[in-house]
């Protein structure tokens, strides 16, 4: 399985449109997406206007009937969806935007790592996609990876996918990425309080986390 993840045509966490923007900043101007900010450091995170977006994205806990213990990620790539699983029948929900057709996978892997304002740098593939890319990008506003990030580890090694906040609010409930799964930052903020290193994190497509 971490073969052909590894193998997979990953962008890096980078939105497939072309050309590609992954660098700009949503500001107020940009169709007013933002209202305000949440204290934070080194940078404040912006807030996203929710009434622009579908209520059914919104972070909020719901009942949950499926098999995984508390503590758990599931990623239901078809619902544009995840959960952490909570006790007695619970999960918090959190709207998600994932991997475009082609792009997403499945699987079962593990927290390995959490960045707060994390850096970025690309992929080879993605050099050999887009030659323009710059070669590190650090932390920002402007960085694709946003204010969180979960780095997604299976047998000790690093997948190269990740579950990250994202500059572009408008993306969440889409299916635009390169293979991750990415949140509004406030919304992966809140995850990463939640969750520890070495979560098991469960990302099914058509119903399945294993092929």
């Amino acid at each position: 399985m971490i073969g052909a993840l590894l193998g997979a045509p990953l962008a890096a966490c980078q939105s497939v449109h072309e050309p590609p923007q992954p660098f700009a900043v949503a500001t107020p101007s940009d169709g007013g997406w933002y209202i305000g900010s949440i204290p934070d450091k080194p940078y404040d995170i912006p807030l996203v206007d929710r009434r622009k977006m579908d209520p059914k994205y919104a972070r909020q806990t719901v009942e949950y009937t499926g098999p995984e213990k508390p503590g758990s990620i599931v990623v239901d790539i078809d619902e544009r969806m995840l959960y952490l699983v909570q006790p007695e029948g619970k999960a918090i929900r959190y709207g998600v935007g994932v991997g475009k057709q082609g792009f997403s996978w499945r699987g079962v892997a593990s927290v390995g790592r959490k960045g707060v304002w994390p850096a970025w740098s690309p992929t080879k593939t993605m050099v050999r996609i887009n030659p323009d890319l710059p070669g590190h990008m650090e932390a920002g506003l402007g960085n694709p990876l946003g204010a969180r990030a979960l780095y997604l580890h299976q047998n000790g090694a690093d997948t190269l996918f990740r579950i990250h906040g994202t500059n572009e609010p408008w993306s969440i409930g889409e299916q635009v990425s390169s293979g991750c799964v990415r949140m509004l930052n406030e919304d992966v903020a809140d995850l990463y309080e939640r969750v520890p290193v070495g979560a098991t994190v469960y990302v099914k497509r058509n119903g399945r986390y294993r092929v």
